[in-house]
């Protein structure tokens, strides 16, 4: 029994310092793990930082989707300061930034790693009309308010496109832009304030882009009566309403007007009502008045009148 417990008492004496050389490598290996992971996350931070990885300039951001914007232009919109650290860069906050200016309708932006680079895909907001809030501008704040409009009523200032190089375009048959093959901006005017039609508009211009007559001016800074310049001559529509959408098919049955009628001879055509549509010729001198036959009732279910 004696020699028993000497014998157990010296092999739990090994054990306990086996046990205790254990703990020991345990804690040096996790020491030197500890220092390995600061090494390498030390060495991480000064790979990130070294200027490789840095967007220094704005020939780093790749942009794609674009068809009326310039690069330099999409470029200019992507709100960077540089130099910038390609990791500091968050992709959601730019592309949500750049969705929130007049020409992107929707963004996404990329980050690439070799080589350090940013990649912006966008699809533009077409331009369909000039926005020009009066008839004639007359200073400085009446020109900053002048810009292009979208299809949607969609608002975007007047240097949003400076790199298109304009040709003339006007609302009709195969002008609706992104349907030409050369692209070009559009040369519909709009004039009145925006609030005033901007509700209207996408319903509106909708019916205008499928007339065959084309419209050149929109005068809608009287809300009473909506004016249309064409090609058939000034068309006096009256306030826009639930009838509108009929008075421009009326308008466009109306295209061979000036087959029958000199569009010189023509005051203005009033389409208020559009079942009776009526071309108003201008006032006559009173010595001409007593020699001009009395107007007569044209074909195309619209009768002639003078003002």
């Amino acid at each position: 029994m004696a020699s028993f417990g000497a014998v157990s008492q010296t092999e739990l004496g090994r054990r306990r310092q086996k046990l205790r050389q254990i703990r020991r490598a345990r804690l040096a290996a996790v020491v030197w793990q500890m220092l390995a992971a600061s090494a390498m996350a030390g060495g991480l931070l000064w790979w990130i930082a070294q200027p490789a990885w840095l967007i220094a300039r704005s020939e780093q951001v790749k942009v794609e989707g674009n068809q009326w914007l310039s690069d330099k232009a999409v470029r200019s919109l992507v709100p960077l300061s540089y130099p910038q650290s390609l990791w500091g860069i968050q992709p959601q906050a730019l592309a949500e930034k750049l969705e929130s200016t007049g020409p992107i309708a929707k963004a996404k932006v990329t980050r690439n790693l070799f080589p350090p680079s940013l990649t912006v895909e966008v699809a533009e907001r077409l331009p369909v009309a000039v926005a020009q809030p009066t008839a004639v501008l007359r200073s400085n704040s009446d020109k900053e308010k002048v810009g292009w409009l979208d299809a949607r009523g969609g608002w975007m200032p007047s240097d949003s496109y400076t790199a298109v190089r304009s040709q003339n375009s006007s609302i009709g048959p195969g002008s609706i832009p992104g349907t030409q093959p050369q692209l070009s901006l559009p040369t519909l005017k709009v004039i009145g304030p925006l609030e005033q039609y901007r509700a209207y508009w996408p319903k509106f211009y909708q019916g205008l882009s499928g007339l065959t007559v084309k419209v050149f001016e929109i005068n809608w800074q009287d809300p009473n009566n909506l004016i249309l310049k064409t090609e058939i001559g000034t068309v006096h529509l009256g306030s826009y309403s639930s009838r509108t959408a009929e008075q421009l098919k009326v308008l466009d049955r109306m295209r061979q007007l000036p087959k029958q009628l000199d569009s010189s001879k023509i005051a203005y055509i009033d389409l208020k009502n559009p079942a009776s549509p009526i071309v108003h010729l201008p006032e006559l001198p009173p010595s001409l008045e007593s020699s001009t036959p009395a107007p007569t009732r044209a074909q195309n279910r619209f009768s002639v009148n003078r003002r």
